[in-house]
């Protein structure tokens, strides 16, 4: 069985697929949520989400790019989303890589060298505060004011808020 199957499996078997309001686009509770694309961070569980309640926003590192800049114009201009909150955590891949030697891999295997940043990191205090900058400083979001960076401890599952 493939991993997809069992996936289609396991929704098959759900019990209670419609928790949560589905009345509207808008989450209830105004927040976007960015995080890393890392299995172990299980963001519905973290904060106590229920389906409806955050706009939630996954990449590798749960860093801020242009592409999650664009999201979260999206989900405060057209879908009421006030506050950001951004969850990077420990151990995470990007800390284990550099920008050039990534794309160096990535050139010597295709022959094209990306044009995108790795986004790499030693230090996830530090990219989650650069993050917040990111978010504070963009001109297509009117929401800058509530936003919170956190680091989430994959080991013993606590949240680490940052000062921004």
């Amino acid at each position: 069985m493939t991993a997809i199957e069992e996936l289609l499996k396991r929704h098959q078997e759900l019990e209670d697929r419609l928790r949560g309001d589905r009345s509207s686009p808008q989450p209830s509770l105004h927040v976007a949520i960015l995080t890393c694309m890392d299995a172990r961070i299980r963001v519905f569980e973290l904060f106590g989400l229920i389906q409806g309640e955050a706009h939630i926003l996954r990449n590798a590192g749960g860093v801020v790019t242009d592409d999650v800049i664009r999201s979260l114009a999206l989900s405060q201009r057209k879908l009421g989303t006030t506050e950001v909150i951004i969850v990077q955590h420990t151990t995470c891949g990007l800390s284990m890589v550099t920008e050039d030697d990534f794309k160096d891999e990535l050139e010597q295997d295709t022959g094209l060298r990306p044009t995108w940043t790795v986004e790499a990191f030693r230090d996830v205090a530090d990219s989650v505060r650069t993050s917040m900058r990111r978010v504070k400083r963009s001109a297509y979001l009117p929401h800058t004011d509530n936003v919170r960076g956190f680091v989430y401890d994959v080991h013993t599952g606590d949240l680490t808020e940052v000062d921004g």
